[in-house]
């Protein structure tokens, strides 16, 4: 009986185990094809870097194309739940069609290029329904709890999926090691298809209604300036990450197998940061939650520039900046989407989100380039000194603003409410 008693609530629901369940195997999944799609390329078909960056585009460039489009597509939709399980369907197809065609001899880069971007549009439909068919399944008061048991799952997947990937690829080579992951969609559909939610009334066809969401983004201040703030972070954390490996390996000499366990200490941060959101959160409320996770990602990232001195010295702050950052990211994205799933009225609930995702996606290429030509320009570590300070500078959008302020969640926003009335304020602490 304790032992059930400290299961979370949500889990001891079967619909939310349901769901939650199929979330946690398909995000192991994703991390499986995120090493067995470019080792195939490389070891299979001998791509060059060129090749490589076509293929990390193609896997890119749906979030920056579909998601204001999906999201509009997703309003409409009586059950975004079939759409979910049509979006799952249609990967298993799409991952399973190159096992197939190096079975038979005919994998080509071609083909690598037209799954990534297929398996990226169905990933941008699924999540642009996701997020409401999230908010038919939970309660208000338990989005905290929710938001922590989904990136818990998102940061075991983190840690574990690289390093299973790794292991079926050694086995199995790297096509046929996707069928793993081919099954774990295949289990994502499953768990949908046996869940029943009671999903909002789709939102009727209206002169703007393609970029009623952005407008209300723009309208609405508290996630305007969560917007600004997350968009700004995005830009500077993509200047920083695209020099992160250069710098460690060629300017403090880091071989790639102890940089690899550098990266593995964010993922145990991250898994440390969901198990601890929730007590944060309820100790010092949602907004300073939602601040201190931004401050929790970014300042620790100010290590990496300051290392020097000894070998076991910059190893020591290289583990610690990532570690810290991550625990902070995770509090910041499960108070944030908290905040979010409280804030958006359901009638417009996709296309926010999707125009919130455009655009935070289309500050990423922005910050890889300008940070790639900073680095020969100028070097790497004013570089990276630049990216870091810019990125903790982003919390200043937020403090203006009423998220600092807000002990609990908003009240949520009912459909029925006109968009952009300003009926969902936070309530101060």
């Amino acid at each position: 009986m304790a032992l059930v008693e400290r299961i979370p609530a949500l889990l001891r629901e079967r619909t939310f185990r349901r769901y939650w369940t199929g979330q946690t195997i398909s995000l192991a999944g994703d991390q499986i094809s995120l090493i067995a799609i470019p080792l195939a390329a490389v070891l299979i078909l001998g791509a060059d870097a060129t090749a490589m960056g076509l293929l990390k585009t193609a896997e890119l460039l749906p979030a920056l194309l579909l998601n204001l489009p999906l999201g509009a597509w997703a309003d409409r939709q009586s059950s975004r739940r079939r759409a979910m399980i049509a979006a799952d369907l249609g990967r298993v197809a799409l991952v399973l069609s190159l096992p197939v065609a190096h079975a038979l001899d005919a994998l080509t880069l071609g083909q690598l290029y037209a799954v990534a971007f297929g398996v990226g549009a169905l990933t941008v439909l699924f999540e642009v329904c996701n997020v409401t068919l999230f908010v038919a399944l939970v309660p208000e008061e338990r989005y905290v709890q929710a938001n922590s048991l989904v990136n818990g799952s998102r940061s075991t997947a983190w840690l574990a999926g690289p390093g299973i990937g790794g292991v079926l690829v050694q086995l199995l080579t790297a096509p046929f090691a996707l069928v793993a992951d081919a099954l774990t969609y295949l289990v994502s559909a499953g768990y949908l298809a046996r869940i029943e939610p009671v999903e909002p009334a789709p939102a009727p066809v209206a002169k703007g209604h393609f970029t009623e969401g952005l407008r209300w983004v723009l309208r609405e201040r508290s996630m305007r300036a969560l917007f600004a703030a997350s968009g700004t972070i995005q830009f500077f954390n993509f200047m920083f990450s695209t020099i992160f490996v250069l710098y460690a390996t060629s300017e403090l000499g880091i071989g790639a197998g102890l940089l690899g366990l550098v990266l593995s200490a964010g993922a145990v941060g991250g898994l440390l940061g969901a198990v601890w959101a929730g007590a944060v959160v309820r100790r010092i409320g949602i907004g300073a939650s939602l601040v201190a996770g931004f401050l929790g990602f970014t300042l620790p990232l100010l290590l990496v520039p300051l290392a020097d001195g000894p070998r076991p010295l910059v190893v020591g702050v290289l583990f610690a900046a990532e570690f810290l950052s991550c625990l902070g990211v995770m509090l910041a994205d499960i108070a944030g989407g908290s905040l979010q799933m409280a804030l958006i009225p359901d009638a417009v609930r996709a296309r926010v989100m999707g125009a919130y995702r455009t655009l935070n996606h289309g500050f990423r290429p922005l910050g890889a380039l300008v940070g790639g030509l900073l680095g020969t320009a100028i070097g790497l570590r004013p570089t990276l000194w630049i990216a870091t300070a810019g990125a903790v500078l982003a919390v200043l959008w937020l403090l203006p603003s009423p998220v600092p302020r807000m002990r609990e969640l908003p009240t949520r926003v009912d459909a029925a409410v006109p968009v952009g009335s300003g009926a969902a304020q936070g309530r101060p602490s």
